[in-house]
């Protein structure tokens, strides 16, 4: 196992990538590292209107989804591990009742029902374009991207193709609904007020 403690991160040659192994070796620093197609990004801290909008999302899919056990729901920082190679912290997973399985001690073995993440400046290009892409490779089937500032939700949902494509998009006035949990309806103007 690398002793990350004493070295800055190395760089990898050529086709090398980093493995979940190196990835759980990390020190705990305090920010959120990623690991994608074995390339480990980290993030700055998020803002607190981005806790703010992650929280009340969190408390109504709890209240809606968790409370009647419905679904799980999971917030960041928590580990969705994709393959050896892909190891993410979505801001939220939603896992539907019935497949706890994927769920261990290491974090989410697979693809939540749901991920989502709440865009910030620093991480709006990683989770629109790479996550994105990484989650429709492992067959996410619903992706929700969450716009803090401009005050609305895009609800994407896996095609047949496996591209994800934009089926919804909710604004601040709007109450969120999506066909993966047809019990679940989330007042926005609540979610996203100042």
């Amino acid at each position: 196992m690398l002793d990350w403690s004493e070295m800055a991160l190395p760089t990898r040659p050529g086709a090398l990538r980093y493995t979940y192994d190196e990835y759980a070796a990390l020190p705990d620093d305090g920010r959120r590292w990623q690991l994608i197609d074995g390339e480990l990004e980290v993030n700055p801290a998020p803002s607190s209107r981005h806790q703010t909008v992650s929280r009340r999302l969190q408390f109504e899919l709890m209240k809606q989804l968790e409370e009647p056990n419905i679904a799980l729901i999971f917030n960041a920082p928590f580990d969705v591990i994709l393959s050896e190679h892909d190891v993410v912290q979505p801001d939220i997973a939603v896992v539907k009742v019935g497949r706890e399985h994927v769920v261990s001690e290491r974090g989410l073995e697979g693809p939540p029902d749901i991920a989502i993440e709440i865009l910030s400046p620093s991480t709006r290009t990683l989770d629109r374009r790479v996550k994105m892409v990484t989650y429709a490779r492992f067959g996410v089937p619903e992706y929700w991207l969450v716009d803090p500032e401009l005050g609305h939700i895009e609800l994407h949902r896996a095609s047949s193709t496996g591209a994800f494509e934009l089926t919804q998009r909710f604004d601040r006035a709007s109450t969120l609904t999506t066909p993966s949990f047809p019990e679940l309806s989330v007042d926005l103007a609540h979610a996203f007020r100042r």
